[in-house]
């Protein structure tokens, strides 16, 4: 149960700040190419690609607008894909529960990265 509330909080947080699709659109960049420009292949993310897709999304334009360094975002993206790897495709519940934690709490920050740069995401 705890679960489907964490994945609802995810959802609506994911819906909170416009995100283009996964193939990207004018202006932003594609899934597989934010994966790529830190020199790994496009991890396939199933179901949990779109939230996925945001954190890593926010957190760019935040590390590319000054919040961090390219290897800030490569390093943070590389711990999301770790934690994917070991708790998102566990078919245990828990586990899974585990990766839906993890995944609102870096959500959260990325949002929090690019709210720092973005006016549009500053309360007031």
């Amino acid at each position: 149960m705890r679960g489907i509330w964490i994945a609802g909080v995810a959802a609506l947080l994911a819906g909170c700040v416009g995100t283009p699709s996964l193939s990207g659109t004018m202006g932003a960049p594609s899934f597989a190419s934010l994966q790529e420009m830190c020199g790994g292949q496009a991890l396939d993310y199933g179901k949990d690609a779109q939230p996925v897709y945001s954190t890593l999304f926010d957190a760019y334009i935040g590390s590319r607008h000054g919040k961090g360094s390219k290897e800030a975002y490569c390093a943070f993206q590389s711990e999301l894909a770790q934690h994917y790897t070991a708790e998102g495709t566990s078919g245990d519940a828990q586990v899974r529960n585990q990766w839906v934690a993890y995944l609102t709490a870096q959500r959260a920050k990325a949002l929090s990265w690019r709210a720092t740069v973005d006016p549009t995401l500053r309360g007031g």
